[in-house]
Formats: structure tokens, sequence, C-alpha cells
């Protein structure tokens, strides 16, 4: 015999399948030299909307994600999100972790007047294109000083060597920011480095910052070169600590680099190490649909990119698209599971930073540092 309640659950349920969902696009790297990021990112999405749905759905509709794979290739993000808007015809779309990759799509999302919420993309260009561009991460100025009173203040260094991509937008911002910050303290930038996504080999590089005897090096690149990098000099005998920026962040890091990676530190937007009641109720609930994997920053913020989204279709009544635009603009004192988001004028969050310690080839939450 079923009970009142049960029926009342399968009628709710019966409902929302009834209704027109509400279709949302996800654009992300999801395979290609950079999936780590795309892979936790759409995994937190998934998480999140499968709860929202189970609650009810938004507006008594459920949400419907169609998911399009850039492959992490150059062009393919701009490619994949006109067809989500054209041909799926998503009001919101959710992406991408990559800067570079974000913008690339976003012209296309402003055009179209499509709100388009970026999880973890920080260069400040991003959300320059245009009044339908948000995020719900730090930005890189934010980041980069960040680690620059961190290189001065707990590294207790004077004399450091920054190696950048100068392919990677990302990179170039990291530096710049970091630069800055470190100089007006009194640091000293004894060299910089350049290098291309996608090398393998640093030895050049990595010969002229042992030369130049520096304290610590600044890597603001991605996970793969980060790990190449440190495995290579550490080679070549530099013990110096390395530190980068959210780019470290994925499982590869550790994988690659190896024992190399000790002695290393990065900045980046959240740690299931953190012991706040809610980082822990939802590193549980990510463990129990995600095989038991922790969760990562790109994670949480995949996830509290969505229920930004539903906070802003409910206030905005629906998803026509200026309204949902104004609606997530109008977003103030949001709680997720990355901190609480406010968007400011320039559609940006802001946010702490967690300082990630690379120790005994695990990645150990060290500090979190307001901003």
């Amino acid at each position: 015999m079923k009970t009142p309640a049960l029926l009342l659950a399968l009628a709710a349920t019966a409902a929302l399948s009834a209704a027109d969902p509400i279709k949302l696009g996800e654009y992300a790297s999801l395979t290609g030299k950079e999936a780590g990021f795309g892979q936790t990112s759409h995994q937190g999405v998934v998480l999140a909307i499968e709860e929202i749905n189970a609650a009810g759905g938004v507006l008594g509709r459920p949400l419907e994600l169609t998911t399009e794979d850039n492959q992490t290739k150059p062009g393919e993000s701009a490619t994949v999100v006109k067809k989500l808007i054209s041909r799926d015809k998503v009001v919101a779309l959710i992406g991408e972790v990559s800067s570079g990759r974000s913008l690339e799509a976003a012209p296309i999302a402003q055009q179209a007047k499509i709100p388009m919420v970026a999880p973890a993309a920080t260069n400040p260009k991003v959300t320059q294109t245009g009044n339908y561009i948000f995020r719900v991460c730090f930005i890189d100025p934010f980041q980069g000083t960040v680690m620059a009173k961190f290189a001065k203040q707990d590294l207790k260094v004077k004399r450091v060597a920054i190696l950048s991509s100068v392919s990677n937008a990302y990179s170039l911002g990291l530096a710049k920011f970091f630069k800055e910050t470190f100089t007006a303290g009194g640091g000293e930038i004894v060299t910089e480095k350049n290098l291309a996504e996608g090398d393998k080999d640093f030895r050049a590089q990595l010969t002229a910052v042992k030369a130049a005897g520096v304290d610590a090096v600044y890597v603001p690149c991605y996970y793969t070169e980060a790990a190449l990098i440190v495995r290579q000099a550490r080679d070549l005998g530099l013990t110096m600590p390395f530190f980068g920026g959210d780019g470290w962040e994925d499982e590869q890091l550790l994988k690659i680099g190896g024992e190399a990676m000790n002695g290393c530190f990065y900045s980046t937007h959240f740690s299931a190490e953190n012991t706040d009641p809610v980082v822990a109720a939802f590193t549980a609930k990510y463990k129990a649909r995600w095989n038991n994997e922790s969760p990562g920053a790109f994670s949480a913020l995949g996830y509290d990119a969505v229920y930004v989204i539903a906070d802003a279709i409910k206030r905005a009544g629906g998803t026509d698209g200026p309204k949902l635009r104004d609606a997530l603009a109008a977003t103030k004192d949001f709680p997720g599971i990355s901190g609480t988001t406010t968007i400011d004028k320039d559609r940006n969050a802001s946010k702490s930073a967690t300082i990630i310690a690379i120790k005994d080839g695990k990645a150990k939450f060290f500090k979190t540092v307001a901003p």
C-alpha cells in the first residue's frame, strides 16, 4: 500500500516529468590535454542538476542538461556553443574552466543574449566581453596578488623567477598581476622565461633560472606543464619552492610530477579538507555520486554555477534572456560550496582563495585568504 507521502512524491515527479524542461548548455574540455578540468567541473554540474530535479526542479520544471566536449581544441568552444544556442535552444550556458576557451565562446553568447556563467575562468577579459557574461570565481588580479603576498609573507622569498605560457591568456594575466604586486612590495623578479602550451622540454628555461640564483619560481601554467617543469627542475638540482595558480588544480599534477611536487604550493578556490560543515556535506554527497572520488575546486564551482543560475531563474520568474541576465546581475550573498557569491558591477564574484601545500605526495589545505 502506498502511503500519502509517497503518493504525493510520485505525483510531484509525474508533474515534473510532464512539464517543459529548462534547457541548460554546458561546454567543457572532457577530452584532450586538459580533460581533468572539464571532467571535474562536469561532475559538479551533474550533481547539482540531479539534486535540483529531485527537489522539484525550478518553477515546477526540470532542468535538462546538454553537454558538448570542446576536446581542449582551440576554436572548438565557439563551434559547440553555436550549436547549443541555435540547435539545442538552451537558455543559459555553463562553462568553461579555461579563460582562453571562455573567451572564444563569450562573444557568441553575448550576441545571442544568452547568459553564460563561467565556473572558473579567472582572466578579467572574460566578463569584459559583455553584460551577459558572468563568473562564480575570483579573478586573476586577486589570485596573482594573493600569491605575491604568500611568496613574501609565508615563503619569505625576495628573488623570484617567473615561467609563463605565451599562448595562454590565463598564464600571462597571472604573471602580470603577480609581478606588479610582488615588485611593489619590494620583491625582485630576477628572470622571466616563456614557454608554450604543449611543450615538454623546459631544461633551457630552467638552466637559466638556476644560473639566476632565485629563491623560488612562480609557474602560472596548467597542470601538465607545471608538473613537467617541477620534475625537470628537480633533476637539474633546483630545490627551491615552485608555486602556481588554480591551473595546477587536478589530480594529474601529482601523477605526472610525483615526489618532485613536494614543497610546492598553489592557489585555488576550494579544498575538500576544509572542515566547514557545508563543505563536508557537499564532499560526502559528491563521493557518494562519483565512486568515492573527492571533489576538486572545479567540481565545487561547476556545482555552484548551476545553483546560481537556478536561483536567478526563480527570481526572474522564467527563462527570458534579458530578465535572467538582470537576475544573475542582482545575485547577492548566495551561499555556495566555494563561498558566498555576490555578483559585482563587472559580473565577477568576490571570493576567498585557498592555498594548497603539497606534502608527502598529497595536496593539503594550507590556509584561506580573504579578498
